[in-house]
């Protein structure tokens, strides 16, 4: 334990060395307002705040390391391009240095990391401290450094210049947290609509479990008068039965659990869509085949049936990347009329025969083996109609020169409120 924090507290001052040695390069990269200006416009602030926004380091340490860091390789930098010597330019540049210090207390002051959910709060704070933290500076070296008064004109810029780059830097920050927020949203949304169909499939498992219990219990009857012995290993083989349809029930409870939670929320249905898309475009090259997909709806709106209608579109349409030989198109679309919605996904896979349609969803129905010839569990349509039925919907597959699956669901089950 105490080996992994000290692994953890070394990388963490490895980080902070880091941001510190390139925020002192960027803060090079800088423009003089106008002639005679008492301070410069860089990057290094940027670069600073950025590196803290992504990466939470000890604010004030990584502010301190970072000033001192900054005013050696600015000092260093004028000894080396023959502009002032090391020590005239240390003592120049210690304004800089502070402007890090006071600007990393700032950000502790004003609780960086509790403020990331509020951009516009954040930016509007950020914009303060780094304008204070500015001033500060610059009246540091009016009054140790040069005699050059700050103006009214120049506290402006200053102010200007604070706003601009704080709502700038918070805005990438937002812009890449989003983006990630989104992508983790459509992995859990695609691992709890596997679930929901998993918790669809268990359900009926223990169904059939009670119905074999019950049978089980009646050959027991039965055999009591006949056969003592074998109607006591019917009564044991009932009991065990029972016993597995209680394990299945506590799992079941917990997947619904999951799944109740998860039905709090609503999405669109261009969310879902795309969502299916961008899912089996990774599949897709997963396995080396170039397939070109489309999207389509005529109607947007919210559902709170998210999960049945991943569950349904990825499964249908992970079926046709797998019937795609080595390239092809699939055509995803949502048609929307007056009291339902029809889900169709076309392929131009290798089609499936005309006498194989009526028994492709039944359960335990494959065409799928590996490479050692063993079949597939064959769950996967059977679980798809299981979904239509449950939605109060119907299935239907045409297969010509492409194949099409083609659902109908009523809208009332699925619609709660248009966009």
């Amino acid at each position: 334990m105490e080996q992994a924090k000290s692994m953890n507290y070394r990388y963490d001052y490895l980080l902070i060395f880091i941001v510190a040695i390139l925020t002192a390069i960027a803060s090079e990269v800088k423009v003089i307002p106008f002639e005679g200006a008492p301070f410069r416009i860089g990057l290094g602030t940027v670069i600073f705040l950025l590196a803290v926004l992504i990466r939470p380091l000890p604010l004030i340490h990584t502010g301190c390391i970072t000033g001192i860091v900054v005013v050696l390789f600015r000092a260093l930098l004028d000894e080396l391009l023959l502009i002032s010597s090391f020590s005239v330019s240390l003592i120049s540049h210690i304004p800089a240095g502070l402007f890090y210090i006071l600007f990393a207390i700032g950000l502790s002051i004003i609780k960086l990391e509790k403020n990331k959910s509020k951009p516009f709060l954040l930016a509007s704070l950020v914009t303060i401290v780094e304008f204070v933290s500015n001033y500060v500076e610059q009246l540091t070296t009016t009054l140790f450094i040069t005699d050059i008064s700050v103006t009214i004109k120049e506290v402006a810029l200053l102010l200007l210049v604070a706003i601009i780059r704080s709502f700038f830097v918070i805005g990438i920050y937002s812009s890449i947290t989003v983006k990630e927020q989104k992508r983790q949203m459509q992995q859990l949304l695609n691992f709890i609509s596997t679930l929901y169909v998993e918790a669809l499939y268990l359900k009926k498992s223990m169904n059939e479990i009670e119905h074999i219990t019950a049978n089980s219990y009646s050959l027991y009857e039965q055999l009591k008068k006949i056969d003592p012995l074998l109607s006591i290993k019917a009564l044991s083989i009932a009991q065990e039965i029972h016993e597995v349809k209680k394990d299945e029930q506590r799992i079941y409870a917990g997947l619904s659990k999951i799944l109740k939670m998860e039905q709090l929320d609503a999405y669109f249905i261009s969310d879902l869509l795309q969502f299916v898309k961008e899912a089996n475009e990774k599949y897709s090259e997963m396995l080396n085949k170039k397939i070109q997909f489309k999207v389509s709806y005529n109607q947007d709106f919210y559902t709170k049936e998210h999960l049945p209608l991943l569950a349904l579109m990825n499964n249908l349409v992970a079926n046709a990347v797998e019937a795609i030989e080595e390239e092809g198109t699939i055509h995803i679309a949502i048609n929307t009329s007056k009291d339902f919605i029809t889900i169709t996904v076309e392929d131009t896979g290798i089609g499936i025969p005309k006498n194989l349609i009526p028994v492709i969803f039944d359960p335990g129905y494959t065409t799928k083996f590996n490479s050692e010839g063993v079949p597939s569990t064959g769950i996967g349509l059977s679980h798809v109609q299981a979904i239509v039925h449950k939605l109060n919907g119907s299935i239907d597959v045409i297969s010509n020169e492409t194949t099409t699956f083609s659902i109908k669901l009523p809208l009332n089950i699925l619609q709660k409120g248009e966009s």
